[in-house]
């Protein structure tokens, strides 16, 4: 279509990851609208950036915006119009709702200077919860944060190829591309705090906050240096790390302090704009931020040693207990809140694992968490696939034909491609997943399976120690997810009349 076509709706999406759940958003909404005879333009924010963009001339036309985004979408480009802003999943499982509330909702805020028009009635809004909006913030920094990782781990677990002290050059297997490759990695593993921190706040902040969130990251990696001599604060002594939770607070911490800021210094003429952004937001925003992280650097570490100690304690409740914990939760949404908690838990396990070296307590449980991170979200669309193959007539071709698609998606640890199925029958297809995946994660954590690399699911299978038994350990969960789908779904048939449930 031109350039200048207008649509009745207008809409944006984004996941965390920008990989599935952001493209399954615009399928259903499109689908929704075209069942409704109404035109819709979506544009999506993915790993890939920003696709099928939104010009300002389609905004004005538009009658009403969607916003189905768990990451930040620049929202503020559809002020003055009628909107919903929801997270990305509520896009999947009820897109003819969401255009409905879309169309009913009133214009909120006044119309951005790009998108000038006049407006009706701004009487009314429909509001964001303040946990979505904390939730946004957040998985802004974690979708920009994740690719460090999965680069930075995959890297580091493909130097142990050649030998798991390859790249020690006082080593017997040492090997200097081993060692290069160890190098790369570990510096792009060091680098997911202070992007994890630098985006949560250019969300809220937008871009004169990166600066103290790259700061305020660096300084949870570090901590605050004190002299082991003096015992005095030292900028040459050393520090205790608090990690991914002081990544956190730093990135909410330095986005706020921003808009604090911008409101406590929006008296300024402004002809002084330029001195503002390039001068006065990052050296006070900085200033203010890094000292606050310094002063609560001890607390910080202590909650976050608590939380590790936590975590290990759940091992040593046994295989059973942690398992289904990571099962449960890997399976419960598939690739939403809770999901994306189990698996960005396991990736700092995992930093913290390859920084500590092979051979370290803190390398055996971080290596084995992750693989049954892995395990329980690889699960749940294999069995669909399992389901659709050997239950073949219970299925809408529709649904087989997504379920023999989740065949490439399960296998490369991509969970999204369950979500459709779910969506149909929450119950029992929800617990199905669960009870899959943690039999997957049980067995995993019960064999002592090893995974370096934080993504990729069997592409990966080269650097999984114990890699044969992994595979053994999902295929029993998908093997028993699947049966129980196939049950539940003749039982469906059956009490349909013998038909296929649409």
């Amino acid at each position: 279509m031109a350039e200048d076509t207008t649509y009745d709706l207008i809409a944006a999406t984004g996941c965390p990851t920008g990989i599935a759940h952001t493209y399954m958003a615009k399928e259903a909404l499109e689908k929704a609208a075209a069942a409704k005879g109404l035109t819709i333009k979506v544009e999506t924010h993915g790993q890939v950036g920003i696709e099928n963009e939104v010009t300002p001339a389609q905004i004005k036309a538009a009658k009403a915006v969607i916003v189905a985004a768990d990451k930040d979408v620049q929202a503020e480009r559809f002020a003055g119009k009628p909107m919903v802003s929801v997270g990305v999943t509520a896009a999947i499982k009820d897109p003819e709702g969401l255009i409905d509330k879309a169309l009913a909702a009133k214009p909120q805020g006044e119309l951005t200077e790009e998108v000038s028009q006049a407006s009706g009635d701004a009487s009314s809004e429909e509001k964001e919860s303040v946990g979505h909006i904390i939730y946004k913030h957040l998985m802004n920094g974690v979708s920009h944060m994740l690719v460090f990782v999965v680069a930075g781990g995959v890297l580091t677990a493909v130097s142990f190829l050649w030998g798991i002290t390859s790249f020690d050059s006082t080593a017997t297997d040492y090997n200097s591309f081993a060692a290069m490759l160890k190098i790369i990695g570990g510096i792009a593993m060091n680098l997911m705090v202070p992007v994890l921190a630098a985006y949560i706040a250019e969300s809220i902040g937008k871009r004169p906050a990166l600066v103290p969130g790259f700061v305020a990251g660096m300084i949870a990696i570090t901590g605050l240096p004190v002299s082991p001599t003096t015992g005095l604060i030292d900028a040459g002594g050393t520090g205790v790390g608090f990690g991914f939770l002081g990544g956190i607070v730093g990135g909410f911490v330095a986005g706020y302090m921003v808009v604090g800021l911008e409101k406590l210094l929006s008296g300024m003429p402004k002809n002084l704009d330029g001195l503002k952004a390039i001068f006065l937001y990052p050296l006070l925003s900085t200033l203010v931020t890094g000292l606050i992280m310094l002063g609560i650097s001890g607390p910080m570490a202590a909650i976050n040693t608590g939380m590790m100690s936590f975590l290990e304690g759940l091992e040593a409740s046994g295989p059973i207990v942690l398992g289904l914990a990571i099962g449960c939760m890997c399976a419960f949404d598939m690739g939403g809140p809770v999901n994306k908690a189990a698996y960005v838990t396991g990736t700092a396990l995992l930093t913290e694992a390859l920084q500590a070296g092979i051979g370290t307590e803190t390398y055996s449980f971080g290596t084995n968490f992750m693989a049954a991170v892995s395990a329980a979200c690889i699960v749940p669309p294999l069995i669909t696939s399992f389901a659709v193959i050997v239950g073949k007539k219970y299925f809408s071709k529709e649904d087989h034909d997504a379920g023999i698609v989740n065949i490439v998606l399960g296998c490369t640890h991509i969970t999204e491609g369950a979500i459709p199925f779910m969506t149909k029958n929450i119950w029992p297809v929800m617990p199905i997943m669960m009870c899959g995946s943690s039999i997957a994660a049980i067995l995993t954590i019960f064999f002592g399976v090893h995974d370096p690399a934080p993504h990729g699911g069997f592409l990966v299978l080269p650097v999984v120690d114990g890699w044969y038994l992994w595979l053994l350990a999902i295929f029993a969960g998908v093997l028993v997810g699947g049966i129980l789908y196939v049950i539940f779904k003749r039982n469906e048939y059956h009490k349909n009349g013998d038909k296929v449930v649409e």
